[in-house]
């Protein structure tokens, strides 16, 4: 049996929901989707700076958990600029 997933606290709530690269229209690009725990460990530790072990006290999770949301945030992030995929930012 799968243990339950901790509640994650999330205070931020982006504006847009998508990035994409400039001149190509939505519908012809691939997409690539961070989930609402991914966007708020970016930005905490990549946006407002803060050390990870703060960051995930905020968010109410380990530092190990909130590691790894962080890079597969940031993997996803990379994956979009390299291969010019477009942004989803997926609602809490």
């Amino acid at each position: 049996m799968v243990r339950p997933r901790k509640l994650r606290l999330l205070r931020y709530h982006p504006n847009v929901s998508y990035f994409k690269p400039r001149g190509v229209p939505l519908r012809m690009l691939a997409e690539v989707v961070l989930l609402p725990d991914e966007w708020e460990a970016v930005k905490l530790c990549d946006a407002d700076g803060l050390k990870q072990e703060e960051a995930a006290r905020k968010m109410n999770i380990s530092q190990p958990t909130l590691q790894r949301t962080l890079a597969c945030a940031r993997g996803k992030i990379a994956q979009a600029l390299v291969e010019g995929k477009a942004i989803r930012i997926e609602e809490a």
